[in-house]
């Protein structure tokens, strides 16, 4: 007779029936709309670090790593039943301005480096490029995500204002990489 294997480390059952636990133990359903912003901001940090395999540039990947810890961050607060309050350093988690200031500095930098659009751009080019255009458009749905959640709780308003530069970065780069792949960006037109 064969022993019964110890229960795995991965699984605990206790969201089986559709709940899950916070931070700080409150059971909320799996949809509740602060465990669907976490959930994105998750899935927008796993597309990010799809986008970054086919990146070369060191110091450029180092940034976006930097930018997937802080999206960490941002869902472990988020995740929190804990009203949000002034930044202290014990409160680890909260998002504070000076991440959104360095998120400006590099759509500054790497925006300089292109010409100035007049008309859209289709999500495409490079592998790199698109896949930056596909977590550009996953943060666009995350920050949509937490703006739900902000009309029902109490939200930290500097993690919209975090999503909200993120887009614009992940845009800027998306032309840049299309650039340094010497990829024309294909322009949007108004066919019929």
């Amino acid at each position: 007779m064969s022993k019964r294997p110890g229960k795995s480390k991965l699984y605990t059952r206790g969201g089986d029936a559709g709940k899950t636990s916070l931070f700080g133990g409150r059971r909320v359903a799996k949809d509740d709309p602060r465990v669907v912003a976490y959930g994105t901001i998750d899935e927008l940090n796993s597309v990010l670090g799809v986008a970054i395999s086919f990146i070369r540039q060191r110091r450029l990947v180092a940034s976006l790593q930097k930018v997937q810890n802080e999206l960490f961050n941002i869902g472990a607060e988020l995740a929190s039943d804990k009203p949000v309050r002034r930044r202290r350093r014990s409160d680890a988690f909260q998002l504070g301005s000076d991440s959104t200031m360095r998120l400006e500095q590099l759509v500054d930098e790497f925006d300089a480096k292109m010409p100035p659009l007049k008309t859209f751009v289709l999500p495409s080019g490079s592998v790199a490029a698109a896949a930056m255009h596909h977590a550009r458009t996953v943060c666009r749905r995350a920050e949509r995500c937490v703006v739900t959640l902000s009309r029902k709780e109490k939200v930290n308003p500097e993690i919209l204002a975090y999503l909200n530069r993120l887009n614009d970065l992940l845009f800027a780069l998306a032309r840049y990489l299309n650039k340094t792949a010497r990829r024309r960006e294909i322009l949007w037109t108004q066919e019929p």
